[in-house]
């Protein structure tokens, strides 16, 4: 593959990226999450198996733990997450999603559905299913960070 075949390629990945987190922005807001912006969303996918520290929070996201103390404020204060005692250290606090943010994080689940759900009405199954394994090879770790 040339240098300009490998720069195109790169340019539609990131394209198709940038478009995924707009249409699942915008499947989140049309749900009647508005008060958020794409990098919350960033941060619910790490919090939302077990919650996190600030300090796990920001290493997901590869900012600074000011950044991400910042952005769990604004989520807490909105009434998305809250602290709560960590049940294995006593000096730290767990961010963990409330109600409302699971049931956001169920709406970008929805949106998502429905990006993709597009995707298979244009390349079909057997193809989403060979993009996504051969993503998956790319991406082992599948970690999702914003692109700040």
């Amino acid at each position: 593959m040339q240098n300009s075949e490998a720069m195109a390629l790169s340019a539609t990945l990131l394209a198709a990226a940038g478009d995924l987190t707009q249409r699942i922005h915008e499947g989140v807001v049309a749900r009647g999450f508005a008060d958020l912006r794409p990098a919350h969303g960033f941060a619910f996918a790490r919090l939302a198996p077990d919650g996190a520290t600030v300090t796990e929070l920001a290493a997901h996201l590869g900012v600074t733990k000011q950044a991400a103390s910042q952005l769990v404020d604004e989520v807490v204060r909105r009434g998305y997450a809250e602290r709560r005692p960590h049940p294995g250290d006593a000096r730290a606090r767990l961010i963990v999603l409330t109600e409302r943010g699971r049931a956001c994080t169920r709406a970008a689940e929805a949106a998502a559905a429905e990006v993709v759900g597009g995707w298979r009405e244009l390349l079909g199954e057997a193809e989403v299913r060979a993009l996504w394994g051969s993503l998956a090879k790319i991406a082992p770790y599948g970690s999702v960070r914003p692109v700040w």
